[in-house]
């Protein structure tokens, strides 16, 4: 009430001094009338007070409905803000530019990116008529500050400084500053909501593509279980020792395998072992049509490796590069480190492509699928003919130098 009632008073004040200033320039026989006499230089001093009174007092009153409180910052003018806004200088640049051509009333925006800085012309409009009286302008300049942008606004007449103590804007540059201000926040809320959906979509195609990979890992050839029991029980028969030799080697495949069946990612000595106990078993029902050779140094055993993988790349080459060929044939696991990548390969002297059905099928696949979801594009897998005869399969993966030295 008091910052209300001294506004007032100032603004009176000011059209007084401005009245009798006036009245003595037009000469000192209309001055002594009006002091003396009562004239109508008094009248007109009374009818201006009136004038002034009414609109100061529409200008407190449109101020305290636009703001809920009265104050002399609020009431004045020329409005000035300090905006903090959470992100880089230039993305700030950006929602404060776009709030402001926003702005009802926008006539003519200029902005410069560079200098961060942005200009505009906006129409004053009558609160209590429908027409514009006038135009005020907009500065805002936006300062870096590290990760963060600041805006500094100003919101104000297109007049000069001084007319503040005779005229007011009835609230239009409050109302600027404040539709600003809240375009700002909004952009904000609305940024961090979109990066808030960004993260749980993330979130969502993780759990998404887990589940397609516990889905494509437990695409295991249900054949391989049926039918090496299926020879186990003829070898109880024929050869005993035999067969418990090839039940043993199932347990030791099995314990590989088994535990870690929802689990995407081992070591390629894990690997190694199981793909050794599957060759193992291999070599019984298949005698001395069946050669491997493993080349693998030891320090590799404890790089992450994905399960599965490489006994999908053994079993695809005896399946369909040595069985189908008369007399069988060798299959070789090399891994070797090459810069920044561990190269794993599968390679047989088998039937060729044509007997791999040219790397589509679905064991192949998977292997393709598995690698995108756990790499993305660090992860290759190539698959050629092998010299002379066969078929050479290879997955790179990123080598982790770190983690190896931390095992040495």
């Amino acid at each position: 009430m008091i910052s209300a009632t001294l506004f007032i008073f100032r603004l009176l004040l000011s059209w007084m001094v401005a009245y009798l200033v006036v009245a003595v320039a037009l000469g000192q026989t209309v001055f002594r009338y009006a002091v003396n006499f009562g004239g109508y230089a008094v009248l007109g001093g009374f009818a201006l007070a009136l004038v002034v009174v009414s609109v100061a007092f529409s200008h407190v009153r449109r101020v305290r409905l636009v703001a809920g409180a009265v104050d002399f910052d609020k009431l004045a003018a020329r409005q000035r803000r300090q905006i903090e806004i959470p992100f880089e200088a230039g993305e700030a640049f950006d929602l404060v530019d776009a709030a402001i051509r926003e702005l009802p009333g926008s006539l003519v925006i200029d902005s410069a990116r560079d200098s961060l800085q942005v200009r505009g012309k906006i129409k004053r409009f009558d609160p209590y008529g429908n027409a514009h009286s006038g135009r005020n302008q907009v500065l805002v300049t936006v300062t870096p500050n590290g990760d963060t942008g600041t805006a500094m606004l100003v919101c104000e007449p297109a007049r000069a400084a001084w007319t503040d103590w005779f005229l007011v804007d009835h609230g239009t540059n409050l109302e600027n500053a404040e539709a600003i201000g809240r375009a700002i926040t909004r952009r904000v809320a609305e940024r961090r909501r979109g990066e808030q959906a960004s993260v749980r979509d993330t979130v969502a195609e993780k759990e998404i593509a887990v589940a397609r990979l516990n889905l494509l890992q437990a695409q295991v050839e249900p054949h391989f279980l049926y039918n090496t029991l299926a020879n186990a029980q003829l070898l109880t028969r024929s050869d005993p020792p035999l067969a418990d030799k090839m039940l043993g080697n199932l347990i030791q495949y099995l314990r590989h395998s088994l535990p870690r069946a929802g689990d995407g990612m081992s070591t390629l000595g894990q690997e190694l072992e199981r793909t050794q106990a599957y060759l193992d078993i291999l070599k019984i029902r298949m005698g001395e049509r069946l050669s491997a050779q493993v080349q693998v140094e030891a320090t590799l055993a404890r790089h992450p490796f994905p399960s599965m993988m490489l006994q999908t790349l053994v079993e695809n080459a005896i399946k369909h590069g040595l069985e189908p060929k008369p007399g069988g044939g060798t299959v070789w696991v090399l891994a070797r480190v090459q810069g920044a990548a561990l190269s794993v390969t599968v390679a047989d002297d088998g039937m060729g492509l044509t007997g791999h059905t040219g790397g589509s099928g679905i064991g192949l696949a998977n292997v393709r699928e598995r690698l995108r979801l756990e790499y993305g594009e660090r992860a290759t897998f190539a698959i050629g003919s092998n010299f002379p005869s066969g078929v050479a399969a290879t997955i790179t993966v990123p080598y982790q130098i770190a983690q190896e030295a931390a095992h040495a």
